[in-house]
């Protein structure tokens, strides 16, 4: 008698994925990867270009920190309210249509955000922003995950995947520095080009969607879950800034109400839009958990940086945009070595590593960020680069271990989860975050270090929930021989 020695009931015990041989990649599957590549680019390029922004917008449209985040916000609440809406309908309706028609309506929105002389109106051009983002993101990323097969070419093709966001928010750290010097409404102008270049490319490149078989589509769990995603974000984001006012207290009551019904709808129809199982695969909870771990502290960080530097430091958009740039260079070096590192060591290791390195960049902030007169190279610096290393080692392993052993039809719906799962993350936390940094009596850096504990601390727990693969129990089961 032998015996077998099984770890989880996943697709492999530390997110290895399936190996075969390399593929040799021609034209028109970098041209795919390459459109693909752009839309992540163009995601990252207008989230770093606004969180440089931020101040001047303040000052010019006379909004307080508490009505800023909302510029951030109000992207994640359109963005983190229909990701799984807009993955699933990838999958649906055909991933190119959807990419195209959602990439107009984010530029449309970029045009208009870089028009009004309203907050309110420039918080609402954020959101329908957010929502066409939340169509073109699974789309693209979905578009990768079925056009490279799973294991080495998938692999790599994530890795360079990430490249191009690094490039993009490298690249709106530094535009945005030169843009906000001259007027802040650039950069929304920006990306207007952008757009127009990625649709131009994805209709020549993109391949057309094949007609099939889609089954019913699942309108009552979409109403549920839009309206749910929604009302939950709203609740999320407003409730530590007004706490729980009527309206807050009944939207929170309408999340719960509205996704506990979708959770029972999905469990009673034929074509669900959302397969509930999906979530029993432990390898899926993790990656979305480290998602939600990396997004949330980084994008709250990002922001906390940005005020501290130009508001107390009195630093020009320029200098912040370079003194941030080194983690955006990081990331565009490092990142083409993840699938290498992926094939050999596994997600799980990787993922590991990536939040030790963020929890390591925070904390050196945390001892050294605050000095009287800050020395940028030993100050600042390392911490930076840190951040840079744990973007460019995790991201790619997140949205390997995310979508690993899910079939193409269902695609869309993994790559949804686990970037609805780093939105929420980024909504949460910087809701919270911008709580503990408002309205207090405390000046300097001291009144940002709750903010920077915060963020410390959803490092830490996304360090541990992915070490959680490490203790997992073996299971001995006998085998005859």
């Amino acid at each position: 008698m032998t015996v077998v020695t099984l770890t989880e009931t996943e697709p492999t015990r530390l997110g290895h994925t399936p190996a075969h041989a390399p593929s040799r990649w021609g034209p028109k599957l970098w041209a795919i990867l390459f459109v693909a590549g752009l839309a992540m680019f163009l995601d990252a390029l207008d989230v770093s270009m606004v969180g440089v922004a931020l101040p001047s917008i303040g000052a010019e449209l006379g909004l307080e920190t508490a009505s800023l985040q909302w510029i951030v916000n109000g992207y994640i609440l359109g963005y983190g309210g229909l990701l799984l809406l807009g993955g699933r309908a990838a999958d649906l309706f055909g991933r190119r249509r959807v990419f195209l028609a959602a990439l107009v309506v984010f530029g449309l929105a970029s045009l208009i955000g870089g028009m009004v002389d309203d907050g309110a109106l420039l918080i609402a051009s954020r959101i329908v922003k957010g929502v066409a983002a939340a169509f073109t993101a699974p789309a693209a990323l979905s578009i990768i995950t079925t056009t490279f097969k799973e294991g080495h070419d998938r692999n790599k093709a994530l890795s360079i995947f990430t490249v191009f966001g690094a490039t993009g928010y490298a690249s709106g750290l530094i535009v945005s520095g030169f843009l906000t010097g001259v007027d802040w409404r650039l950069t929304f102008y920006a990306p207007v080009a952008v757009v127009a270049a990625v649709i131009v490319a994805a209709f020549l490149v993109v391949p057309r969607d094949r007609e099939r078989e889609r089954g019913s589509v699942d309108f009552v769990g979409a109403a549920l879950l839009t309206g749910g995603m929604l009302a939950a974000v709203y609740t999320i984001v407003t409730a530590p800034e007004t706490g729980f006012t009527p309206l807050v207290t009944a939207t929170a009551a309408a999340a719960v109400v509205l996704l506990g019904a979708f959770f029972v709808a999905e469990n009673r129809v034929r074509h669900p839009l959302v397969r509930l199982s999906i979530l029993k695969v432990k390898s899926i909870v993790r990656a979305n958990l480290a998602a939600l771990a990396i997004f949330g502290s980084y994008l709250s960080f990002q922001t906390i940086v940005s005020l501290y530097l130009q508001n107390t430091l009195e630093w020009g958009p320029l200098r912040m945009a370079l003194a941030l740039a080194p983690a955006g260079v990081i990331v565009a070096f490092l990142s083409p070595l993840a699938g290498r590192l992926i094939d050999r060591f596994g997600t799980t290791p990787m993922i590991i590593a990536s939040m030790t390195s963020f929890v390591l960049g925070y904390v050196w902030f945390i001892l050294r960020g605050g000095s009287p007169e800050p020395a940028y190279l030993t100050d600042y610096l390392p911490s930076f680069l840190l951040l840079g290393v744990g973007f460019a080692l995790g991201f790619s392993s997140v949205m390997v271990q995310a979508t690993e052993g899910i079939d193409d039809d269902e695609q869309g719906l993994a790559s949804g989860l686990v970037q609805t799962s780093g939105q929420i993350g980024g909504a949460i936390v910087l809701a919270i975050a911008t709580g503990l940094i408002s309205g207090g009596a405390a000046t300097g850096i001291a009144q940002y270090r709750p903010g920077l504990y915060l963020v410390t601390t959803v490092a830490v727990i996304g360090l541990l929930a992915s070490a959680t693969a490490l203790l997992s129990r073996r299971r001995v089961l006998p085998e005859t021989a």
